[in-house]
């Protein structure tokens, strides 16, 4: 279980310095500031959830139970329902995601739930 989660960690953190990147380089002058800011805040949320995902991976290494991966599967449909419709808005100017955005922010606050869990059953 904790290599599928350094995988998925290593997935989500290079892809998020590629799309931080991109937003740096390539789409300022190309997007309004405003989506240029969505854009920001899609890699922010992607690259933190990266390495809430490599600390996953090695409590993984400790403890392998429903809580931690419950979490990983939280942390990892977040990113790609949160950053991803976030992404496709700006990149792609599909609007019809509205409630994609905040069910993934909700998907990604159970992971860190499910993570506490995790860590408080870490001692029993």
């Amino acid at each position: 279980m904790a290599r599928l989660w350094f995988i998925v960690a290593a997935i989500f953190g290079g892809t998020g310095v590629a799309l931080g990147a991109m937003a740096a380089h390539g789409l300022k002058g190309r997007l309004a500031p405003e989506m240029l800011e969505v854009f920001q805040t899609a890699v922010h949320y992607q690259q933190l959830h990266a390495l809430a995902l490599l600390g996953l991976a090695a409590l993984a290494l400790h403890q392998t139970s429903r809580w931690v991966m419950l979490s990983g599967g939280c942390f990892t449909l977040g990113i790609l329902g949160f950053s991803g419709s976030l992404y496709l808005r700006t990149l792609a100017d599909i609007t019809g995601l509205g409630l994609v955005t905040p069910l993934g922010g909700l998907t990604l606050m159970l992971g860190w739930l499910m993570l506490g869990i995790a860590a408080w059953r870490l001692g029993r």
